[in-house]
């Protein structure tokens, strides 16, 4: 069983996983790429890259399942994106 710092870290990497999926910026001209062909309204897959619900659960599971193949490097990018979710929520609080 983990302690509970690390299912923080995992949770916060999660939503940031999530995020930079469906919302950020750096990856819009790919999911405007994937909703030419799939558009959100009538594509399961196009709807994906619009709903961090169905998101997360897929971010979690890939962050969990490249823990058991590669656990040192796992934690590197868990650590980095759960550092960039705190910083954006602090941000989003401040502003």
């Amino acid at each position: 069983m983990r302690d509970i710092t690390s299912l923080a870290t995992t949770s916060l990497a999660t939503y940031r996983l999530s995020r930079l999926v469906v919302q950020d910026e750096v990856t819009a001209p790919i999911r405007e790429k994937i909703w030419k062909f799939a558009p959100p309204e009538r594509s399961k897959i196009g709807y994906f890259f619009t709903c961090y619900w169905c998101t997360s659960i897929y971010a979690a599971s890939a962050l969990e399942i490249s823990r058991i193949i590669a656990p040192r490097t796992t934690r590197a990018v868990e650590t980095v994106l759960a550092a960039s979710a705190v910083a954006g929520l602090m941000a989003a609080h401040v502003d």
